[in-house]
């Protein structure tokens, strides 16, 4: 098993990933200042020293990816969001994709840095696993597993404008949610979308 700054990384399987890990806070959660890897607090989160519970299998009926950025959203989330564009056209294609894919993106094209883009896309267990370990190896991302599934998350300072820059990500039962942002964190955005895609 391969460790970083104390803390077990992506393990074989999902189940039992980051035993004794920080966990973090929800996507759209920074702590004020960056964590350059480090383990944010989080509400919604297990507690540090609880053992995360194992990962499911994949269920034999994949969940539907959404294709409504706006209907993945809680309605206490949607009001943080209620001043900011969705899908502009400045920021390219987004929205439900060819592919099957979902892509939000939260942001006036006028900005120089505000904005937050979520990618929904299916994932099978092996290449998450590849890319989560990367992220906790190579990154210093901290990684655990609530609602079921394995969370990965960083936060950081960004280079050019006294903002919090992150990336979360969340896989389950073959779905992966990515969502990249800079001075942009609603809270509980990223929870938000895995109840309305779970339960």
């Amino acid at each position: 098993m391969r460790t970083r700054s104390g803390c077990a990384a992506v393990a074989l399987a999902l189940a039992a990933l980051l035993t004794g890990c920080g966990p973090a806070q929800d996507a759209g959660e920074p702590s004020g200042s960056p964590s350059g890897g480090g383990s944010p607090a989080a509400s919604d989160s297990p507690a540090a020293s609880e053992s995360p519970s194992a990962t499911p299998t994949p269920t034999s009926t994949p969940v539907a990816i959404p294709k409504d950025c706006r209907a993945i959203l809680s309605d206490e989330v949607l009001a943080q969001l209620k001043d900011v564009p969705l899908n502009d056209p400045a920021f390219g294609d987004s929205g439900p994709q060819d592919d099957g894919s979902l892509v939000c993106v939260w942001g006036d094209p006028g900005a120089d840095t505000t904005g937050l883009t979520t990618e929904i896309t299916r994932m099978n267990r092996g290449p998450a696993l590849d890319l989560l370990n990367q992220l906790a190896d190579d990154e210093g991302f901290s990684c655990f597993t609530p609602d079921e599934g394995t969370r990965c998350e960083k936060t950081w300072q960004n280079e050019q404008y006294p903002v919090t820059d992150g990336r979360t990500l969340f896989w389950r039962d073959g779905l992966l949610i990515d969502t990249r942002y800079s001075n942009l964190a609603p809270s509980g955005y990223t929870s938000s979308i895995i109840t309305a895609l779970w339960g």
